[in-house]
């Protein structure tokens, strides 16, 4: 009986009147004790009132129901396709929407919408992929920084490959300490490309030659994040080198070269097609026989063997470096001594000398980088006072 004087009444109430006796019907609904008739009748006049011109009523009505399991399901749904500002609530909060629906919304919904959706809490896998799929980039960075979304390691490749020129997205990614190291290396060469092609439109740099200088910074991310991969990390970063055409004979030997075997030895496994407790055993085979196989199986270049002989022989007496520091930089010794071996061997090809004495360059710069830090860190010891000295 109540439910119907209300039905009349709300034919020709005020909208801001109808709204809030909207609001407590819907609550009426959720936690009184109602009739099977009253409550049959109540949930008619809601269902009404989703045809009411006024968006404040169908608000009022996705304030009460949003968070609820016990709200009508039809009202929910179409509560959460209404406009925006009537849709949000539902879009991030509703346990009634099910996963399809989630998937469905982010497809045709717009980027508010699809934020909305990527706040949700226990955000399943499904949804997260249609958002790094489709989504806009606030959607995408609203999905990164939400930490109870659950994401496939292609999610994170997806959205880097569409959102990552876009500073904001590889700022919030590089970030996530689980992130794979595939997905990195996507975000450096998506920031090598805009620096390069900034570079190029301002004059600063021909196109080759920031072609070149990204290459080489590129090369030196690849080494310093394998630097921190490990197990199945270092495996999907190597598919993903080899796939992109980075696994190169230049990147494998920096990695050499750097005193970093876990990446050496798993470059060479992935392109021999051998397994990796094999590759390591020709690798400590001192007579150099099995690493010549090694690099032939590999596809190598046959002017680059000398060179990874000498530097594998310098790796062995230098011992294997652990540190992510000592693993990502050139060892100017190991450099300087294949260097050498290659200006007067008459078979290295020039290509090679020539990279090689960028690596010279390249170690020798961040030796004096070194060292000049270390003096100024002792300057900056001995400027101290002396109670300071104390207390430190």
């Amino acid at each position: 009986m109540i439910v119907r004087q209300f039905i009349s009444w709300i034919r020709t109430a005020p909208a801001g009147e109808r709204a809030e006796a909207t609001r407590a019907l819907a609550r009426a609904w959720l936690i009184s004790d109602l009739t099977e008739e009253d409550r049959i009748a109540a949930e008619g006049a809601l269902l009404m009132l989703l045809d009411d011109p006024s968006p404040l009523v169908r608000q009022a009505m996705a304030d009460v129901f949003a968070r609820s399991a016990e709200a009508p399901a039809a009202i929910v749904q179409a509560l959460s396709v209404d406009q925006p500002s009537i849709a949000l609530p539902v879009l991030e909060h509703s346990p009634l929407l099910i996963d399809a629906d989630l998937v469905d919304l982010v497809a045709t919904g717009n980027d508010e919408m699809q934020c909305a959706i990527a706040r949700r809490i226990n955000l399943p896998a499904s949804v997260s992929a249609a958002i790094a799929e489709v989504g806009s980039p606030a959607a995408a960075l609203e999905l990164i920084e939400n930490p109870y979304a659950g994401l496939a390691p292609f999610s994170w490749d997806r959205i880097a490959e569409r959102h990552g020129h876009l500073a904001a997205i590889r700022e919030s990614l590089l970030q996530l300490e689980d992130l794979p190291s595939a997905t990195r290396m996507v975000l450096v060469a998506k920031l090598s490309d805009t620096l390069a092609q900034f570079a190029v439109a301002r004059n600063w740099l021909g196109a080759d030659r920031a072609e070149r200088v990204t290459g080489e910074a590129r090369e030196r991310s690849t080494v310093n994040i394998a630097a921190q991969s490990f197990g199945e990390d270092m495996r999907g970063l190597i598919t993903h080198l080899r796939a992109t055409g980075q696994l190169t004979a230049g990147l494998i030997l920096r990695a050499l070269l750097s005193g970093n075997l876990e990446l050496f030895g798993a470059a060479l496994a992935e392109l021999s097609g051998l397994p990796h407790a094999r590759v390591s055993a020709l690798l400590n085979d001192r007579g150099g026989s099995g690493l010549q196989a090694l690099l032939i199986r590999a596809g190598l270049p046959d002017s680059t063997f000398a060179a990874f002989r000498v530097a594998l022989e310098a790796t062995h007496e230098m011992g294997y470096v652990d540190s992510g520091d000592g693993a990502a930089r050139l060892h100017r010794r190991m450099v300087e001594r294949v260097l050498t071996h290659c200006e007067t061997d008459h078979s290295a090809a020039e290509p090679l000398l020539i990279l090689l004495r960028r690596f010279a360059t390249e170690s020798a710069r961040e030796d004096a980088r070194m060292f000049c830090d270390e003096l100024a860190a002792e300057d900056a010891i001995a400027a101290l006072p002396y109670d300071d000295l104390i207390a430190a």
